[in-house]
């Protein structure tokens, strides 16, 4: 800081350069932080905390039971979806075969299916299938050979001295006649009710059954392929048929 002086005889002196410096320095001193108060924790109470796990653990074990309840429903639906769609095959299998048309697409249905747990039965119904025999065959098969049936293979003399045995037959009341020609009115009545075992039965018996070779045959596979398809439909009914496969999920 520069200071102008007055003389003695009224001048101005020089300016006298007074240089004042001051050098200050402070520190400042860092403020201590204020802590907050420490919050009063609460007394624990462990009865209600006993009290609230043991209805947590109530409420998770019915949870639990409900998702059992909801599985074992999902569970039993796919079965009985699986067992009604099994038998609805094998109801299409019979079908086709009482009414003599081949199984087609069917096939493939009873392969995959029974083919694992009823590989016999299941080739049983499928070879019926490609050769089919129905009641309707039967019955005009037996017509066809129904006066060889009566008669069979003696020739004219043969037939008189059957004619001659015939006047008087000897049979318990309540029993059915054994004469030929009635054997062969049961055996077509049989067949018309669908007693196929019966009317073989009757058949056998029979003077010509000999020449009955052929009709005979077609009724025993025809009375096979029905006892398979029973075994498949027991087997659908039971849930023991191989499910469905699921189509593959798209990438």
């Amino acid at each position: 800081m520069a200071i102008a002086m007055r003389g003695p005889l009224g001048r101005w002196m020089m300016p006298a350069t007074v240089t004042q410096t001051t050098q200050a320095q402070t520190t400042a001193q860092p403020a201590t932080p204020q802590l907050p108060a420490r919050a009063v924790q609460p007394a624990v109470d462990t009865n209600l905390l006993v009290t609230r796990e043991a209805q947590l653990s109530a409420q998770i074990a019915t949870l639990e039971a409900r998702a059992a309840i909801i599985t074992n429903d999902a569970n039993a639906a796919s079965g009985n979806a699986g067992r009604a769609e099994a038998t609805l095959v094998t109801v299409a299998a019979r079908r086709a075969l009482d009414r003599g048309t081949p199984l087609g697409y069917i096939e493939d249905q009873l392969r995959s299916r029974f083919g694992a747990t009823q590989p016999r039965a299941t080739l049983m119904v499928i070879q019926a299938g490609r050769q089919p025999v129905t009641l309707q065959d039967l019955r005009d098969g037996l017509d066809a050979i129904g006066q060889q049936l009566v008669s069979g293979d003696s020739g004219f003399i043969g037939d008189l001295g059957r004619t001659l045995r015939n006047l008087v037959v000897l049979h318990k009341e309540g029993t059915p006649s054994p004469l030929p020609a009635d054997r062969l009115a049961r055996a077509r009545r049989l067949i018309d009710a669908g007693h196929t075992e019966a009317a073989l039965a009757e058949v056998s018996r029979m003077p010509g059954a000999a020449r009955a070779g052929n009709w005979m045959t077609a009724a025993r596979r025809y009375i096979a392929a029905r006892q398979a398809l029973d075994t498949l439909e027991g087997t659908a009914l039971l849930g023991q048929a191989t499910p469905a496969p699921q189509p593959a999920a798209a990438d």
